[in-house]
């Protein structure tokens, strides 16, 4: 092996383009072998998303618009519609199918607030969005990213989305006192004198996904920011002890993640921004060292038993957390 390969312990390709799991299928046709979308193979494992596999089992439990009963979207964990629509996004679905349209219409129309456009976990009594209130980071994150994978880039309401996270997200480290106003006097979990993780991590991984000509000054700026304060933690260290972990369970890799997070996320989104850093070979090096003899990962953490049907099986090879780890140790060190 020669390159960024030289890190893997076998290569496990083959083994990724196995057509029982289509969407990693194609996913490792695109970043991994980098055929075109244009390719014939890549057209077929597209096409094979939709037909089979989680994705054809998820639409399957679809209820008229959505997968949960009435303003359940965010509280029916992990069964409501965010969360089918984060498992949606991550799994390379169509989302100009009708069906994904018309679940992401009802999350827009339930659970963004029509005063700030974030994205609440709770709709308003008169049904008119999610309530002012209850708007948070994670959930802002989640629904953002998954809509700009989904398609929805140029719909408005998915761009005042996308300003939310530029004029509210912070990236304090517990220095600064605790801001104060709407929305920091809601949850100190959330806006604390130290930012919480799980905010900070979903509000990169959506503007991650916003395309390049989309991304005026604040978002460049947020992105800078947000970016330092997670190299500033070398992605899972406390920032002021390095020789301390700040989450543990970020070194457990885990898909999908929901308003979770692990190392190999983290180096993913910061790697899409483009970003390559020292401060980031410590996470890397963890990940290349979980992989087995035949260049495999296993599933470390799941919420099975949680969703509408398991995906893939804890402590066992696992294809999305192979395909994910080559995807971040390629983009890492292939320079």
């Amino acid at each position: 092996m020669a390159g960024w390969t030289r890190v893997l312990r076998a290569d496990p390709t083959e083994w990724l383009l196995d057509e029982g799991n289509p969407s990693v299928r194609y996913l490792t046709l695109r970043n991994i072998l980098g055929k075109p979308e244009q390719n014939a193979e890549v057209k077929r494992a597209k096409a094979g998303i939709m037909n089979s596999g989680m994705v054809a089992k998820i639409l399957g439990k679809l209820k008229g618009d959505s997968w949960n009963d009435p303003g359940r979207f965010y509280r029916d964990k992990y069964k409501g519609t965010v969360w089918q629509l984060i498992i949606l996004a991550e799994h390379a679905a169509d989302g100009t199918d009708e069906r994904i349209r018309n679940a992401c219409e009802y999350l827009l129309r339930c659970s963004q607030d029509p005063e700030s456009h974030g994205f609440a976990y709770d709709q308003r009594e008169d049904g008119s969005g999610g309530r002012h209130s209850d708007v948070i980071p994670c959930l802002t994150g989640n629904m953002v990213w998954s809509l700009l994978k989904l398609g929805w880039s140029s719909d408005e309401r998915v761009r005042k989305g996308i300003q939310w996270i530029a004029k509210y997200q912070r990236f304090d480290d517990g220095v600064a006192a605790k801001p104060r106003g709407w929305p920091y006097d809601r949850y100190d979990m959330c806006w604390g004198r130290h930012s919480c993780h799980a905010g900070v991590i979903k509000s990169l991984k959506a503007l991650s996904a916003v395309p390049l000509k989309q991304r005026n000054k604040n978002i460049r700026d947020t992105i800078e920011r947000g970016s330092d304060y997670v190299l500033a933690h070398h992605i899972y260290k406390k920032s002021h002890d390095l020789d301390k972990v700040a989450k543990p369970g970020w070194l457990r890799l885990q898909f999908p993640l929901m308003y979770q997070s692990d190392i190999l996320e983290i180096a993913g989104i910061l790697l899409d921004l483009g970003i390559r850093d020292e401060r980031m070979k410590d996470a890397t090096e963890i990940i290349a060292s979980k992989q087995n003899k035949k260049g495999q990962w296993n599933l470390e953490a799941s919420f099975n038993g949680r969703f509408w049907t398991n995906i893939e099986k804890k402590g066992v090879p696992s294809r999305w957390m192979t395909y994910r780890a080559m995807n971040v140790l390629k983009k890492y060190h292939d320079q």
